[in-house]
């Protein structure tokens, strides 16, 4: 029988064991613990935020319940000999559960990309300045990772963090790595899209050692191949900017990069899906629920204090001498998202309903479907009903998308007419999807936060009541391409962070990232 997890805001009825295991068996633990979320979705996490705070009951719970032990799941009791067989695989001493803080964000010295190493990086000297980044999904936990290296002391404050109900922004992600502009194609303005395509790059990379040289990780990342389907030959007048943005694919080498009408017919599409042309290339597809537990666990380990407050939803410069007073910091990084409408006082800001079918891709229905299939915008004909369907991991296949600008309401059910055609499409797209079986999570829903203007990464302008300048750095207004542009947008809010640190605001360093202003 399983084990079912009890309430987090219950008191649980485990057994009780005396004595609390020292520093570094916590941290032990809760490493195991976390590697074993990773491998099962029903995955129970206490809601303590640090590994200092787990109590051995609550680890030797989570253990348990993912193990093939039994226990009388009415009383959530635990039998002694189990206690003991559990208590045995948590150490006394502290261990190097993979080794995971040894992966380190190395910039080059013009500071125009990142790569993954074993070693730190030659800068990442104690720098004494200590960042506040108010913000709990990937962009907040990105630029933590990339501080930490550096040298900074971070703290990171949210109401949420993965795993959590309702998702965080970044679980409900898609999270497959595009060159923009990306399917569900919001950001169209030449200055966003400048931007993207310099940071999706440094990105890509990141990604891609990840994989390469820490694959034991768990971190959810996997490279696989992304096909693109178009509705009309991209050698056609009306799809002349997709085919400018092929060209570039192309001339950055990306590895598997084939353009080929008959990927249609390789991939078994239905000749009534109305597509005509494609091409491929390797992508990293991030597993999100996965990805931002390990990246949480990685900024800990790393020094961070990650702390669950209550939302904060004031104007940001009227409380930022109170924050940096209260956390003793010397720079706030705002990483809200959404939350930046009343954060930073930007109306610019709105939310795009999107939303995903989670269906088995077990092979037992329908062909398993190892690559990501997707439907994109046409130049003429921004379509809102676009086909995505993308391998999450080895289990599940996500079927979408949506597109819904300025709509709030997280109410969409499987019984709702978009969710409905939206299935309806993947369908038609390719065939034995029809027969395919709901996950037992089998719809998920999040609201994008995208930016009227271009994706904000600069200083808060404004000035307080006293003319003296803010010390608050804005990371915000990703759309739908948070990972895809995680560490590259990152990099341009550290070299701002620097100035603000040094009193250089605008003279320090200059940033080839800076050319896509």
């Amino acid at each position: 029988m399983s084990a079912v997890a009890p309430d987090p805001d219950s008191t649980m009825s485990v057994a009780n064991i005396s004595g609390a295991p020292d520093h570094g068996s916590l941290i032990a633990a809760h490493l195991i613990c976390s590697t074993v979320a990773r491998c099962n979705k029903k995955f129970w996490m206490p809601t303590q935020n640090n590994p200092e705070t787990y109590c051995k009951e609550d680890i030797l719970w989570t253990l348990f319940a993912q193990s093939t032990l039994q226990t009388n799941a009415h009383n959530n009791s635990i039998k002694a000999e189990d206690i003991n067989f559990l208590s045995s695989i948590i150490p006394s001493s502290s261990i190097h559960l993979n080794q995971p803080t040894n992966v380190y964000l190395v910039p080059n010295r013009t500071w125009t990309y990142l790569q993954v190493s074993s070693t730190p990086p030659p800068s990442a000297t104690p720098t004494g300045k200590h960042i506040l980044i108010i913000g709990g999904s990937v962009t907040a936990l990105t630029n933590a990772w990339l501080l930490l290296d550096m040298g900074y002391r971070v703290t990171v404050i949210s109401d949420r963090y993965a795993p959590a109900e309702p998702r965080v922004t970044g679980q409900i992600a898609g999270a497959l790595w595009e060159y923009p502009p990306a399917v569900c194609g919001q950001h169209t303005d030449e200055v966003s899209i400048d931007k993207s395509k310099i940071w999706c790059q440094i990105s890509r990379d990141v990604f891609t050692d990840l994989v390469e040289k820490h694959g034991e990780l768990h971190h959810g990342i996997q490279i696989q191949i992304a096909n693109f389907f178009f509705t009309h030959d991209l050698h056609d007048a009306s799809m002349k900017g997709q085919a400018q943005k092929m060209d570039e694919i192309q001339k950055l080498g990306l590895p598997g990069f084939l353009h080929n009408p008959k990927l249609i017919e390789r991939h078994r599409v239905n000749q009534n899906a109305g597509v005509a042309d494609a091409y491929r290339h390797e992508a990293p597809v991030i597993d999100t629920d996965a990805y931002l537990v390990w990246l949480n666990e990685l900024v800990q380990l790393k020094g961070a204090e990650v702390k669950r407050i209550d939302p904060i939803k004031t104007d940001l410069l009227k409380l930022e001498h109170e924050l940096l007073e209260k956390y003793q910091a010397d720079v706030i990084l705002n990483a809200t998202g959404l939350g930046s409408r009343e954060l930073a006082q930007d109306d610019s800001v709105y939310p795009i309903r999107g939303c995903l079918i989670r269906v088995k891709n077990d092979g037992k229905r329908f062909p398993i479907i190892k690559e990501v299939l997707a439907v994109s915008n046409t130049d003429t004909e921004k379509m809102d009903n676009i086909v995505f369907i993308v391998p999450r991991n080895d289990q599940i296949l996500l079927l979408g998308g949506s597109v819904e600008p300025h709509e709030e309401n997280l109410d969409l059910t499987m019984e709702s007419q978009l969710v409905k055609n939206m299935r309806a499409r993947c369908n038609n797209f390719v065939t034995g999807l029809e027969n395919a079986e709901l996950d037992e999570v089998p719809l998920v829903q999040g609201l994008r936060p995208f930016r009227q203007k271009s994706i904000r990464v600069d200083n808060e302008r404004r000035l307080h009541e006293d003319g003296s300048s803010s010390k608050i750095v804005h990371c915000y207004g990703h759309g739908g391409s948070g990972f895809t542009l995680s560490f590259g947008s990152a990099m341009q809010a550290v070299a701002l962070i620097e100035d603000v640190c040094t009193g250089k605001i605008g003279q320090g360093r200059k940033s080839v990232l800076s050319k896509a202003h």
